[in-house]
């Protein structure tokens, strides 16, 4: 006989039960592939003030680079400080043993300076959000890739 479960769609849970699944989830990638030893790799871009002007979030795993956000101010574009990050981020990538780097962005950001930083097309989301696309991107890193 199969178990009474409930179901429940939360907008806000909590962090505990986020962290259930996660924790889960990563039990059972286990069984298929090592740990991914996951690490965070930040930086930020600060002014004379110590206000942030840009950054990069993202981090390692599975030897691949996620870079989750990228961002530099509107007043700060334009002067290499996006391309100096993300270079940094690959470098210390390859450094932690990285083969490769991920991103995702949408048609309105920055699709033409990750095509200029080296980055490919993996896949594309039509109308996300509607009107838009958004693009799956990736970069071999090291040898040739950086």
């Amino acid at each position: 006989m199969h178990e009474q479960v409930t179901m429940f769609l939360e907008d806000h849970p909590r962090r505990r039960d986020i962290e259930t699944v996660r924790q889960r989830l990563s039990e059972f990638n286990r069984t298929f592939a090592p740990t991914d030893e996951h690490r965070r790799l930040c930086g930020f871009l600060r002014d004379l003030s110590g206000d942030i002007v840009g950054g990069l979030v993202g981090g390692t795993y599975w030897r691949w680079l996620y870079v989750e956000a990228l961002w530099v101010s509107s007043s700060y574009r334009g002067r290499g400080y996006g391309r100096e990050l993300l270079r940094a981020a690959e470098e210390e990538a390859v450094r932690r043993g990285c083969r490769y780097v991920h991103l995702d962005t949408h048609s309105f950001q920055a699709v033409g300076f990750y095509e200029r930083m080296g980055y490919q097309h993996a896949g594309e989301l039509r109308d996300l959000p509607e009107g838009y696309s958004r693009y799956l991107m990736w970069k071999q890193l090291g040898a040739g890739g950086l």
